[in-house]
């Protein structure tokens, strides 16, 4: 996923965290903040040391990007932050897709 489509800086994660909504279910919690005349979404992901090693957590941030961008063109231009719980390490590919589907459906992200 190209750098535009990231949230990167520290006070654009803080903006989101104190301006935005939050909705989660048991695999991750996504924070919304409505778009700001942007032309795409921007994604920021968070990946707690309680997830494993730093192979365990990129692993975990790779197989979140991938499944974002095969949602790319349905995803509305708004700023996100993707938060993965501790349960998410060991999730097959095909559910940690219908737990993060599930989770944007219910922020609203995705109809």
């Amino acid at each position: 996923m190209k750098k535009k489509y990231r949230v990167k800086k520290e006070r654009e994660f803080q903006k989101v965290f104190q301006e935005g909504a939050s909705f989660a279910n048991r695999k991750f919690v996504v924070y919304r903040l409505e778009p700001s005349g942007q032309k795409h979404f921007r994604v920021g992901l968070s990946v707690g040391k309680k997830v494993g090693n730093a192979v365990a957590r990129n692993q975990v941030k790779r197989q979140i990007r991938a499944i974002l961008q095969e949602l790319k063109t349905e995803l509305p231009p708004l700023d996100f932050i993707v938060i993965a719980r501790p349960a998410t390490k060991d999730l097959p590919h095909d559910e940690m897709r219908s737990n993060l589907i599930h989770v944007l459906k219910l922020a609203k992200i995705l109809s």
